[in-house]
C-alpha cells in the first residue's frame, strides 16, 4: 500500500537497521556484560581476599561493595535514562522487524533459519524478563515477588536471594519458578546479544565473505559462552544463598560504614 511504502520506517530503512543493531551493542550490550560481571561476584567474589577469610563473607561483601558503588554514581540517573531510551528504541524496532519478517524454518530447517527464529523468540521473552526484573527490583513491585520481599540495595544479596527463593525462610514452589524464569530469561538475553553481534557485523558490511563470517562467529560464540557462565553463576549464587547469613554480613558491613542500623534498614526495605 502507498502509505506503507512511504512510511518513515521504509524511507529510512537503511539508517534505522544500522542504528537498531548499534543500540543493541552500545549501550545495551555493554551494560549487559558489566551487569552480569557484577552479579557474578556473588560466586567469584570468593577470590577477593580483601573481604576477609570467610568464603561467604567474601562473596556477599564483594557483591555489596559493587552494588553500593553503582548506586553512588553521580550520573546514575543519566545512565538509566540512556539505557531506557536505547531499550525502547531497540525493542520497538525489533518487534516491528520480527513481525514484518517471514521465517521459513519449517520449509528450510537450516541452522541460520533456526538462529533467526530463536533471535525473535529470545527478543520477545527478553522484553518480558527485563520488565519483570526492573519492576520488582528497581520499581519495588513486591506484589510480583513470591513472599513479597522487596529488594534493597543496602541488603542486595540477601533480599535478591529471598526474591528468587520465594521467601526469607527458604524455598517455595513459586520461588523456584522465579529462579527458573531468571535462568531462561538471562540465557535468552545472552543468546540474543551474541547472535545479534554476529548479524550486526553483516548489517554494517564488516564481514562480507563466508570465511569472515565464520571467524567472527567463533568470536561471538566465545563471548556468548563467557557471558552465559557469568549469567548462570549469578543465578546459582543467589538461588543457593543463605538468607540469614547474608543479611548478617550485610548488616555488619553497614554498621562499619555508619549506615543506619541494619535491622531498621532491613525492616524498612522488605515486606512493606
Amino acid at each position: 500500500m502507498a502509505t506503507q511504502k512511504n512510511s518513515p520506517l521504509r524511507q529510512h530503512h537503511f539508517l534505522l537497521r544500522r542504528l537498531h543493531s548499534l543500540s543493541g551493542i552500545v549501550p545495551i550490550g555493554v551494560f549487559l556484560i558489566l551487569h552480569l560481571t557484577t552479579n557474578a561476584t556473588i560466586l567469584w567474589g570468593v577470590l577477593n581476599s580483601r573481604a576477609g577469610s570467610d568464603m561467604l563473607a567474601r562473596r556477599v561483601g564483594t557483591f555489596q561493595e559493587e552494588v553500593s558503588f553503582i548506586n553512588g554514581l553521580p550520573a546514575l540517573l543519566l545512565i538509566e535514562l540512556t539505557l531506557w531510551i536505547s531499550l525502547g528504541f531497540h525493542s520497538i524496532l525489533g518487534v516491528y522487524y520480527a513481525f514484518s519478517g517471514r521465517p521459513n524454518v519449517r520449509e528450510y530447517p537450516y541452522p541460520d533459519n533456526w538462529r533467526y527464529t530463536l533471535q525473535r523468540v529470545s527478543g520477545y521473552v527478553g522484553i518480558l524478563f527485563i520488565f519483570y526484573h526492573v519492576a520488582t527490583l528497581r520499581w519495588g513491585w513486591s506484589f510480583l515477588v513470591p513472599g513479597g520481599t522487596q529488594w534493597s540495595h543496602n541488603f542486595a544479596a540477601s533480599t535478591l536471594a529471598a526474591a528468587m527463593q520465594g521467601s526469607e525462610q527458604g524455598y517455595t514452589v513459586a520461588g523456584i519458578a522465579v529462579s527458573l524464569f531468571y535462568f531462561v530469561g538471562v540465557s535468552l538475553l545472552v543468546y540474543h546479544f551474541a547472535n545479534g553481534l554476529w548479524t550486526a557485523a553483516i548489517t554494517w558490511g564488516l564481514t562480507i565473505s563466508e570465511q569472515a563470517q565464520k571467524r567472527w562467529g567463533f568470536v561471538c560464540a566465545g563471548l556468548g559462552a563467557g557471558m552465559m557462565l557469568l549469567a548462570w553463576a549469578s543465578i546459582i549464587g543467589f538461588a543457593t544463598l543463605d538468607y540469614d547469613a547474608a543479611a548478617e554480613i550485610e548488616g555488619a558491613m553497614h554498621s562499619e560504614t555508619n549506615i543506619p542500623a541494619a535491622a531498621q534498614s532491613h525492616a524498612d526495605n522488605t515486606n512493606p
